[in-house]
């Protein structure tokens, strides 16, 4: 066995776990996903390659290291002294935020399901749906709507920000050019899709979000009742 040598201790104490999961945060954040290799880390950690693989072996368990931070932390904000339904919203609008803020964690919590991350998320759902009054043969298809629509929806609204972005498009303009192609439909054949082109300019994804969101709570307070 090749022994290290002490400043080889050194290098790594002072290189920690905490670093790099850090500095992976704000690589993924400014370069995305294919951004994020340990040649990219270790120039912004001015270390060498190795002393990241001393840590963190793969790139697999990076990315969940890197994913069970940010959720970790957003779990931890989200206020416990409140009503079940309010948690829930809160855990909700929380996560939609945190993805948004950092659009490559939703495509990462669905590559790893069985991980941590994932894990915190459908243990908070599930003690908040137990805590409603959800019967033990319902929770977890509540759990799963819930976190369908919450990964689906924020995951959603993260890519189109993600897309804008790259491609330079205000978001306003583009509200603008939906609703003015949507005004002009045939009013016989789209009715529905036609009546929204003036709330479109207009529409918030975040309120969508909740709304959506609230909808559903409805439906499980409603079935609790039946």
């Amino acid at each position: 066995m090749v022994k290290k040598s002490a400043r080889s201790y050194r290098r790594e104490e002072s290189l920690s776990r905490d670093r790099i999961v850090e500095a992976s945060i704000a690589l993924l954040d400014s370069e995305g996903e294919d951004g994020l290799t340990f040649r990219a880390l270790s120039e912004r950690l001015a270390t060498g390659a190795g002393a990241i693989y001393w840590h963190i072996p793969n790139k697999g368990e990076l990315l969940t290291a890197v994913c069970d931070a940010i959720i970790s932390r957003t779990m931890r904000e989200v206020a416990a002294e409140v009503t079940p339904e309010a948690n829930l919203r809160e855990v909700a609008l929380s996560l939609f935020d945190t993805i948004d803020a950092h659009p490559w964690v939703g495509s990462a919590l669905m590559r790893i399901p069985s991980q941590m991350p994932m894990v915190r998320i459908i243990e908070r759902l599930g003690q908040q749906a137990r805590a409603l009054g959800v019967r033990d043969e319902e929770q977890w298809a509540t759990v799963g709507t819930l976190l369908s629509y919450i990964l689906g929806v924020g995951g959603q609204n993260a890519a189109n920000g993600q897309l804008a972005r790259t491609r330079g498009i205000d978001r306003t303009d583009f509200l603008e050019e939906v609703a003015t192609a949507w005004s002009q439909l045939d009013p016989g054949e789209y009715p529905f899709t036609l009546s929204l082109a003036g709330k479109l300019r207009a529409h918030d994804d975040r309120q969508d979000f909740l709304d959506g969101f609230d909808l559903i709570l409805r439906g499980i307070k409603s079935a609790l009742r039946s």
